[in-house]
């Protein structure tokens, strides 16, 4: 029996993610699907289709700082560990949205997050088990200003990584991200201090993981067509979320490739984070 778990699973990416994995699971295996909210995760549940792998809704508001750790224990009590693991929370945000408004909510949601699911459910990978951080191919320092690069290059610990992002944080609540040279677009920053908290835990974690067959990774979905990315881009053309989704499911279920492990993977293929 595999056991999955998505992130930010009521709706787009995230619902087709659970979707995609209960369709290519048994009906032995249980995919989680979570969010913050109580109602939209039983209707999300409740709309699955029939067949294969049985659907769960749990509770899981990332910004919390306790939540993920309360519930990757819960799980471990339940099951014993975990088999795939989709970080896909994400506070999605506009062109009309003031950075400095916003601060505080998306770096506890998208990375903030990130970490405490890194932290929580990386210990309970069972052998052959996934975690991917969903992020974006905006997550490399070509998208960064050089003289900020050694802050997400070599991090050693998650620590480090949540201290550069509020460093960050900061910066944007009080209006000196642009003199110091952080870029605009909150994504930009937000995404690499992801892609550089996988490869912490990778650096930290490879050589068990490899005898293991675990994959720790990032992956970029490419872009999709949802409201939200309709508000920055023409998206007309854009996949589907269950398009976009089926990389992603490859990259867990198919097997594992060790040159995938630690990176940014996009389609089948690593983008280089440097």
């Amino acid at each position: 029996m595999r056991i999955a778990l998505v992130t930010g699973a009521t709706q787009g990416l995230g619902l087709a993610l659970v979707e995609g994995l209960a369709a290519r699971m048994t009906a032995e295996d249980t995919v989680y699907l979570t969010g913050r909210d109580l109602g939209r995760i039983s209707r999300a549940v409740e709309g699955m289709p029939a067949g294969g792998a049985r659907v769960r809704g749990e509770l899981l508001d990332v910004a919390d700082p306790e939540a993920a750790a309360r519930l990757a224990e819960r799980l471990g009590e339940r099951h014993g560990g975990v088999d795939i693991v989709f970080n896909n929370a994400v506070m999605r945000v506009g062109p009309d949205d003031d950075p400095r408004e916003i601060a505080d909510t998306y770096t506890e949601v998208n990375n903030f997050g990130t970490t405490r699911v890194l932290r929580a459910f990386g210990p309970l990978l069972r052998d052959g088990g996934r975690l991917v951080v969903v992020a974006s191919s905006l997550g490399t320092l070509h998208h960064l200003a050089p003289v900020l690069h050694r802050r997400f290059s070599g991090p050693a610990t998650l620590d480090e990584v949540d201290r550069q992002v509020a460093a960050w944080r900061d910066a944007l609540k009080d209006g000196s991200a642009r003199a110091g040279a952080w870029p605009g677009f909150v994504n930009i920053p937000s995404k690499i201090a992801q892609v550089a908290a996988v490869r912490t835990v990778a650096a930290q974690r490879r050589e068990q993981d490899a005898e293991r067959g675990i994959l720790i990774a990032a992956a970029c979905p490419g872009m999709i067509n949802t409201p939200t990315s309709g508000l920055w881009w023409d998206v007309s053309t854009a996949p589907s979320p269950a398009r976009a989704a089926i990389a992603l499911l490859d990259l867990a279920l198919d097997p594992n490739k060790p040159g995938h492990y630690g990176e940014l993977v996009r389609h089948g293929e690593v983008v280089p984070f440097d």
